[in-house]
């Protein structure tokens, strides 16, 4: 599968998908507190996305080669879960850190997809330490973005930041390109050398979703085939933003009027 990239129309298209994956965020983020199952958080986010934004769960059913199909309309990860935790009827509880991404698709055929962390009451240091480096990290592998800069260039960013602040980033699972496609290539290391990899050029759409480790960066799947953890149980967390390639540098596609602010570096 090739790069493809978005003219016009499909830039347009693209903007409105995204901005509705985060309205759904916005809306689920008054009600995930202590005591909400993950069940009923999914339960929630299908019924706005089905009954008032008219689009559809691109997770819902969702089956590559070889993995039985997912069963929830969102992921929710949480604690020293990595990434593709499914929702299921025990309630959070404070000091949970929760990690919910969510992926639309719109009677168009385009795709948005973000993700961003919860905090449940009164955390540990550690664990709002983890979720704060990892949103700035998700923000350097951002400021790489412009025509001219190569993929290795977003990795090295987030990689270099991480493991500066004493965290380690997830190797196996990485962003990608999307579009009318779920996973479209390129792929999206959140770890590399600067100046290798794709180049980047206007049209391209792709996530920057690092997975950040307070311990090792190893993991493990569980037997439902789906759920990866952190291997020696330390906490993990993940921020994901939709990006565009623009003729000057980048736009943030999955951002609305919920979504949390960029950090101060990202603004000056």
């Amino acid at each position: 599968m090739s790069i493809t990239y978005k003219d016009a129309d499909g830039i347009a298209g693209m903007r409105t998908a995204c901005r509705l994956a985060s309205e759904v965020l916005d809306y689920l983020t008054p009600h995930i507190k202590a005591g909400i199952t993950t069940k009923e958080i999914d339960r929630l986010a299908n019924d706005y996305m089905v009954n008032v934004q008219g689009t559809t769960s691109a997770t819902l059913g969702y089956q590559p080669p070889g993995y039985p199909p997912y069963p929830a309309s969102l992921c929710t990860s949480l604690n020293h879960v990595v990434c593709h935790g499914i929702p299921n009827d025990k309630p959070l509880k404070k000091g949970d850190i929760m990690n919910v991404d969510v992926t639309v698709i719109t009677k168009e055929g385009w795709f948005g997809d973000n993700s961003r962390m919860y905090l449940i009451g009164e955390t540990s240091i550690q664990a709002r330490r983890l979720c704060a480096i990892t949103f700035e990290a998700m923000w350097h592998g951002i400021m790489q973005v412009r025509p001219g800069a190569r993929l290795g260039d977003v990795g090295w960013a987030i990689q270099k930041f991480a493991e500066s602040n004493g965290f380690s980033v997830v190797r196996e699972f990485c962003g990608h390109g999307i579009g009318k496609v779920f996973h479209e290539e390129p792929q999206v290391l959140h770890y590399g050398k600067p100046g290798t990899l794709e180049e980047l050029k206007p049209g391209m759409t792709f996530t920057i979703e690092p997975m950040i480790n307070a311990g090792r960066r190893e993991i493990k799947e569980l037997t439902d085939g789906w759920t990866i953890v952190t291997k020696d149980h330390s906490l993990s967390a993940q921020w994901e933003h939709t990006v565009l390639v623009t003729e000057t540098g980048y736009e943030v596609l999955t951002l609305s009027d919920g979504s949390p602010p960029a950090p101060s570096f990202v603004t000056a």
